[in-house]
């Protein structure tokens, strides 16, 4: 047996249950103080009081015993990021300037940048390219607490791309601290070469339901992704493609009501979606929707603040419907590049109004529930995954009161110590 035990910990915060937390559950998390928590073969078996775990299992360590010393810290369960582009090649950061310079996102993609310049790049990398740079990504994800995250493909828009990107996360995943879900997203955006009206565009959904999508999750995919949005994909074709994903096996999520009011909310309730994304325009009659469905709404504050848009999802409005709210990062080149989900609770909290009560379940069990781990990670509670961030501070609120900063000291993955004094450990 692996043993690893955290003794004497400041404080211990944590959501429990199996599944997503909605409403006024979603802001009551388990506090413990001088706490203590213990992981045997990788699976979580106590998380309590310190004075508790001595009077079950002794104060004395055992052999072959892995024990950290809590003192002056908050253990959180392991973070998980439930939107992410990890597997890119090329960088935009011209394009970040020109719009500090005034210039829109759409008039960039208009005159050939945006997600087709990283399709571009994507497209000439090799797998080994792009698996180097998602590992390096998953790499510092881990270094700012997270254990476990969602990747999309995407990059691609073809098929022999997309199953590139796909492989490369595979390989990037494998023997990572990290766990991966991948997502298949052909449906990211129109491929230029098929912009030659509305037949070609029509072939291209096609394509992605009859060819693409089975490719994909005959090779690994889980789940099954569109841009929902005016100017990219319809609500008539966002549902062919859900649905012709969701035939195959994959669980439906969608980029939703990102930039205009679609009603990409609503078709996320009636596909049975895991998850609606970004939702900055999600309406009422969506909201409702995806209450009554019990569709998680995945938000992604990083990216209204990265594309200085002045304009946040209504998380208040989704937690008072009973919607569970989760946080992730949007990491890609163009939108959100950052690995930090520490720095989107932060603006999560500042921004749209969450306490850090609701954004620590944000970030851990409703994000895990959006991605269908909910039942496996996602909270510090016996049965569940040995899955622990330390932060270097008294309380849960350090997290996202003392910004701009990585509070995170030690992480255990798996029961296993991968992060220790801030340092990503050897293998």
């Amino acid at each position: 047996m692996t043993l690893l035990t955290i003794r004497r910990l400041a404080s211990l915060a944590t959501p429990e249950g199996n599944a997503a937390l909605a409403g006024p559950a979603q802001g009551k998390v388990r506090r413990v103080t001088n706490a203590a928590i213990r992981v045997e073969d990788g699976t979580i078996t106590f998380a309590g009081s310190d004075d508790e775990y001595v009077a079950r299992f002794g104060d004395a360590p055992a052999p072959g015993e892995t024990a950290l010393d809590g003192r002056g810290k908050t253990a959180l369960p392991g973070f998980v990021d439930p939107h992410t582009h990890l597997p890119w090649a090329g960088f935009r950061e011209s394009e970040f300037n020109e719009r500090l310079k005034g210039r829109t996102y759409a008039e960039i993609a208009a005159s050939g940048g945006g997600i087709v310049s990283t399709v571009a790049a994507t497209r000439a990398a090799t797998e080994e390219e792009l698996a180097t740079a998602a590992r390096s990504r998953l790499d510092r994800m881990l270094l700012h607490g997270t254990t476990f995250c969602e990747a999309k493909t995407g990059y691609g828009l073809e098929k022999t791309t997309e199953l590139k990107q796909l492989r490369a996360l595979l390989r990037a995943r494998e023997g990572h601290p990290v766990g991966v879900t991948v997502t298949a997203l052909p449906a990211h955006e129109v491929p230029v070469e098929r912009r030659g009206g509305d037949a070609e565009r029509t072939r291209y959904v096609d394509e992605c339901c009859a060819e693409i999508l089975p490719a994909l999750a005959e090779a690994g995919a889980a789940h099954v992704d569109v841009f929902c949005e005016t100017g990219v994909f319809d609500l008539e074709e966002s549902r062919r493609i859900l649905l012709a994903g969701k035939a195959l096996g994959l669980s439906p999520r969608l980029h939703a009501d990102e930039l205009t009011p679609l009603g990409g909310a609503r078709l996320s309730a009636e596909v049975g979606a895991l998850s609606a994304d970004h939702l900055l325009f999600a309406q009422p009659d969506g909201i409702e929707a995806m209450a009554k469905a019990g569709v998680v709404a995945t938000l992604l504050p990083g990216t209204s603040v990265f594309l200085r848009m002045n304009r946040y999802a209504p998380a208040r409005a989704f937690v008072t419907a009973g919607v569970p709210v989760a946080l992730g990062t949007d990491c890609n080149p163009g939108s959100s590049y950052t690995e930090s989900l520490p720095a989107v609770a932060f603006f999560a909290c500042v921004g749209m109004g969450l306490t850090a009560e609701e954004t620590l379940t944000a970030m851990t069990l409703n994000a895990a529930a959006s991605v269908g781990e909910a039942s496996r990670r996602g909270s510090l509670e016996p049965g569940k995954a040995g899955d622990v961030v330390l932060l270097d501070a008294p309380s849960l609120e350090h997290l996202v009161y003392h910004y701009g900063v990585n509070l995170v000291t030690d992480v255990v993955a798996g029961g296993r110590l991968v992060v220790g004094s801030g340092r990503r450990l050897a293998a």
